[in-house]
């Protein structure tokens, strides 16, 4: 099987198990619901993900992923801010929209997601790091850059997760993550006070 076939069954079950854990709740949905509900077998599912929970995996890595093409391309010489503007990510459908938006709320009473939630963003951390390294010319093992890498993932993180969570007048995934990216390159003047 291609690897783009590959993902894109990884993807369709994802979708399927999220709708699932939206109906029926993350315990009442089993392994075998979520493969009838693509038209697979559990065995073949147990072969993409190692758990139920695991199968959303790839709709939460989708944003994340973005992100990292994003700063791929930043320019010396740019705030970051100004980068993602120019680079429309502000505009059109954001990741954390529609599917993404029902799991994040969702890791809010179902530990399990929240620990695939969390081991993303863990992951993430990695791979900012390592792109944070080459465009400074330092180790991604350098203790500023993981502090840069963590902290841009954090705001990342919080930013979606008060799109996500927010009640009544919740922000938009993009003011959301415009803030969050903001209070980041402003520094950390609550740690100055």
């Amino acid at each position: 099987m291609s690897e783009r076939r590959r993902q894109a069954v990884r993807t369709e079950i994802a979708r399927a198990a999220t709708e699932l854990f939206a109906e029926k709740g993350v315990a009442a949905t089993t392994g075998e619901d979520i493969a009838a509900a693509i038209g697979v077998s559990a065995r073949t599912l147990w072969r993409y993900f190692p758990s139920k929970e695991g199968c959303v995996r790839p709709l939460l890595t989708s944003g994340l992923e973005a992100m990292a093409g994003w700063l791929r391309t930043w320019p010396r010489g740019t705030g970051l801010l100004a980068h993602l503007e120019d680079r429309a990510a502000f505009a059109g459908e954001a990741p954390a929209a529609g599917p993404v938006t029902a799991l994040i709320r969702m890791t809010r009473t179902e530990p399990g997601l929240m620990s695939v939630w969390m081991d993303v963003h863990r992951e993430a951390e990695g791979v900012f790091a390592g792109i944070l390294a080459e465009r400074t010319g330092r180790s991604a093992d350098d203790l500023e850059v993981r502090v840069h890498a963590a902290s841009l993932n954090a705001a990342l993180r919080l930013g979606a997760e008060e799109s996500a969570l927010g009640e009544g007048e919740a922000p938009s995934y993009a003011a959301a993550l415009h803030t969050s990216l903001h209070t980041l390159e402003r520094g950390l003047p609550l740690l100055r006070e």
